[in-house]
């Protein structure tokens, strides 16, 4: 067998195994759905977040810490999903929900640390594909114009969620999600 083709069946193997694995997604109630919208609930949970100036090397800096570079060298699950903010300075992992009763390491980092997150309402919309600036726009836009024609007011600023590793060609999930003041 020549090169190429070992090359193309270790890769094909290798994307097979990555796709049969199964990532903890942070969990949410669907309280209802507006047109496209859906109007969620997420509990308290768990994050290691970090920030740059031109967010350069945030998604490394994060996953070092989950590699083990935390004061207990302790290598912690990837979840999904991994929440950005809309400038791309602010990036967070979501942690492991068994980590929401015991301890998280801390990083070794000033520029990586956790926090719990408090219990929010939110709207989101879903989008396929590889997420880019005119993608993020569009459906900011969509989800906002929703709101406000519903007459549901927002908190605080845009959060772009991404589900899927860089690899992973089909069936990506994207989402913009914003805090919104509901009363049910």
């Amino acid at each position: 067998m020549n090169f190429t083709i070992k090359t193309i069946i270790v890769s094909i193997i290798f994307n097979l195994s990555m796709f049969g694995q199964s990532t903890e997604t942070q969990p949410y109630t669907l309280i209802k759905k507006i047109d496209s919208i859906e109007i969620r609930f997420y509990p308290s949970a768990k994050i290691v977040k970090t920030s740059s100036e031109n967010g350069d090397n945030n998604f490394g800096k994060l996953f070092q810490y989950i590699s083990g570079k935390n004061d207990k060298n302790k290598k912690i699950a990837m979840t999904a999903p991994v929440y950005m903010d809309e400038k791309g300075k602010e990036m967070a992992f979501v942690l492991p929900s068994l980590y929401n009763d015991i301890e998280v390491p801390k990083s070794t980092r000033d520029d990586v640390t956790t926090h719990t997150t408090k219990p929010v309402y939110v709207a989101s919309l879903t989008y396929g594909g590889y997420s880019n600036s005119e993608k993020v726009k569009k459906h900011k836009n969509t989800l906002i114009n929703t709101l406000k024609k519903s007459g549901i007011a927002t908190i605080g600023e845009l959060k772009i969620l991404g589900y899927d590793a860089p690899f992973k060609f089909y069936n990506r999930r994207n989402e913009v999600m914003i805090e919104i003041n509901y009363n049910n």
